[in-house]
C-alpha cells in the first residue's frame, strides 16, 4: 500500500514561503529547559546541557552520571557535585525559549492546515509550516522527508500525543535542528516512541518511559523523564 504524503501542493506553495529556522539564541545550547523543573524515573540519558529556572535547584532530579554536558539551577541546591549554580545563564536561556515559542507560534501563512484532521501518523510530510487548532496525533510512524537546509514548523494549538512504540522518521538528508513543534499544551511522547525535532512547549513536556529523543525538549512548566535517552540535535 503506498505511503501517504503531504508533498504535491507543498512543493509549489515552498517555491515563495520557504521557512526560515526558529532561532533559539542561548536556548540553543541545552537538551533540556524548564521553568519548574525536570523530574527522572533513573536511569535516563541525556547528551547536552540541562537546566531549570527560575523554580530551586531542588526541582532538577536529573543525576550527574544521567547527563553528558552540564546542569545549570539558579541556586546550591541542585545536584552534586556537578550542578552549575548560575542564575544569569538561565535567566537569559529561558526568556530566548519564550521568544522562539512565540516567533514558531507567529508565523503566519501556513502550507497546510488542520491536515489529516490532526492526524499525522502514517504520512510522509514535506517542508513547510503546518497550521492546526485542535491536538495532533502521531499514532503510527510518521516521515518528514526533505534536504538538510529545509525547515518544519508545526503549530499545535492542543495537545501532541505520540502513541507508545512509534517513530517520527527524517529521510532524505533532513535535521532534526530544522524541525520545530510549538505546542500550546502538553507534549506527552509514548512509551519505547522515538522523537524527533525541537519541541517548543507552552505546558508539560512527558517523555514516557524508554523512549528516545533526539531533540530540544523545552517546556514552560515541567519536564518529566522515565528512563529516556535524549540526545540534543547535530548543529
Amino acid at each position: 500500500m503506498a505511503i501517504p504524503i503531504a508533498w504535491g501542493f507543498a512543493t509549489k506553495a515552498l517555491a515563495s514561503t520557504a521557512q526560515a529556522p526558529v532561532k533559539l539564541g542561548t536556548a540553543g545550547t541545552f537538551a533540556i529547559l524548564s521553568k519548574t523543573g525536570v523530574t527522572d524515573v533513573y536511569k535516563s540519558a541525556v547528551v547536552g546541557d540541562v537546566g531549570t529556572s527560575p523554580i530551586t535547584g531542588a526541582a532538577m532530579l536529573l543525576t550527574c552520571g544521567e547527563v553528558t554536558g552540564k546542569i545549570y539551577v539558579v541556586d546550591a541546591a541542585g545536584p552534586l557535585p556537578c550542578a552549575v549554580n548560575d542564575a544569569t545563564t538561565l535567566t537569559a536561556a529561558v526568556g530566548d525559549m519564550q521568544t522562539a515559542y512565540l516567533d514558531a507560534k507567529g508565523r503566519t501563512s501556513p502550507n497546510f492546515t488542520e491536515l489529516g484532521a490532526g492526524e499525522i501518523g502514517g504520512l510522509t510530510l514535506a517542508p513547510g509550516l503546518y497550521k492546526w487548532g485542535t491536538d495532533v496525533l502521531i499514532s503510527t510512524d510518521v516521515t518528514l522527508s526533505g534536504g538538510p537546509n529545509d525547515v518544519w514548523i508545526f503549530q499545535v494549538a492542543g495537545k501532541l500525543k505520540q502513541a507508545n512504540g512509534k517513530r517520527v522518521t527524517l529521510a532524505g538528508g533532513a535535521l532534526a535542528k530544522n524541525i520545530f513543534w510549538q505546542v500550546a499544551d502538553s507534549v506527552a511522547i509514548g512509551t519505547t516512541a522515538h522523537f524527533e525535532g525541537v519541541v517548543l512547549g507552552k505546558t508539560l513536556v512527558a517523555v514516557n518511559t524508554g523512549a528516545s529523543a533526539n531533540s530540544r525538549l523545552f517546556a514552560q512548566t515541567a519536564v518529566t523523564l522515565q528512563m529516556n535517552a535524549v540526545t540534543q540535535p547535530a548543529p
